[in-house]
């Protein structure tokens, strides 16, 4: 894709990898538009079937380049904050709404934005010595990068309240034990579990798993009427495909499915 931003392909699976490990993979200008145009174009990548987001160096992404920020505040140039809407919002509604799952290989510190990205995929896999810091308050800024919506979902409303307004850091363990990561691992071993997850992802039933994802949020803001209406929606989609037909004949003949992603 370019210097700032890696993608690798290989058996279904997309690897994107933050490349700016200098600045602990902070969000330039550059790589927050490489990252939109790359979201755009697995979504649309039929033969990517899984998707993985990490870090190179130390950091999975500390968020806003406040270097640059500060550099654009000083020159009064109007627009620091336009990023919210020119950037974080399409690319967080672009990851949050891959009919694709998604699996952030969280290699070392997320904060601010960069937590917002881990918190939009679908699966967190975190090294022991990762940690997440919703840090906006600290430099007087409310949530952006979806956190709003992302983190009481995740956590709880009570949890990301305290975690906003008090921008404390929270270890792997603390962040595993409250439900903001599915696992936590060694550093050497996040990428190879994120992997192994996404490698099972690909060769699923990637259809049905783009349905869940969109009944889930559907519903989140759904009456129970609507949420019924839209499974029932998403459901007659499904059974028409060959996955689901392969799978229930595999099922009576008790054999392993071959999901095909059709």
């Amino acid at each position: 894709m370019s210097d700032v931003l890696l993608l690798d392909r290989a058996d279904g699976v997309a690897t994107l990898t933050l490349n700016r490990p200098e600045s602990m993979n902070s969000l330039s200008v550059e790589l927050k538009e490489a990252l939109n145009v790359a979201v755009d174009e697995l979504s649309r990548d039929d033969s990517v079937r899984a998707v993985i987001l990490t870090g190179a160096g130390r950091g999975f992404c500390v968020g806003q380049d406040l270097r640059e920020h500060v550099a654009l505040l000083e020159a009064d140039d109007p627009a620091p904050l336009n990023t919210v809407t020119e950037h974080y919002n399409p690319l967080i509604l672009g990851l949050a709404g891959m009919a694709k799952p998604i699996v952030a290989a969280v290699n070392g510190m997320a904060a601010g934005a960069g937590a917002g990205l881990a918190f939009a995929c679908d699966f967190r896999i975190a090294a022991n010595t990762a940690g997440f810091l919703i840090a906006f308050a600290n430099v007087g800024l409310t949530l952006d990068s979806g956190v709003s919506w992302t983190l009481p979902r995740i956590i709880g409303s009570a949890r990301a309240t305290a975690l906003a307004l008090l921008a404390d850091p929270v270890s792997a363990e603390a962040a595993l034990e409250m439900g903001l990561v599915n696992a936590v691992v060694e550093p050497e071993h996040v990428l190879p579990v994120a992997q192994e997850l996404a490698a099972r992802l690909a060769a699923g039933p990637t259809v049905a798993y783009g349905a869940i994802k969109e009944s889930l949020r559907y519903a989140a803001t759904a009456t129970l009427a609507d949420a019924l209406a839209k499974e029932a929606e998403l459901q007659a989609h499904c059974g028409a495909t060959e996955d689901h037909r392969n799978a229930t004949a595999a099922f009576v003949a008790k054999q392993k499915p071959a999901f095909t992603g059709r």
